[in-house]
């Protein structure tokens, strides 16, 4: 009984996988390569004062916007 229990555990298993849908492709990883986030293509959309590559200034950037968020700060 055992032996058939577990083929047939194995066959639903199998059967189970085989109706998976296999992940795409990150089309931007793919497109680009992977980058930091500090780099960035030089364009007119981002932010004055922040240079591409400049890990520095991106953090600097992130700070400033996080406390542009915080409301404590917004309601004084």
């Amino acid at each position: 009984m055992r032996p058939i229990l577990a083929t047939t555990c194995a066959i639903v298993l199998f059967v189970l996988a085989a109706c998976g849908k296999p992940a795409a492709p990150d089309p931007i990883a793919t497109k680009r390569g992977i980058q930091q986030a500090w780099e960035a293509a030089a364009n007119p959309f981002v932010v004055a004062g922040w240079t591409s590559g400049d890990r520095a200034s991106w953090q600097e950037q992130m700070n400033r916007r996080a406390q542009n968020q915080n409301e404590f700060l917004r309601t004084r």
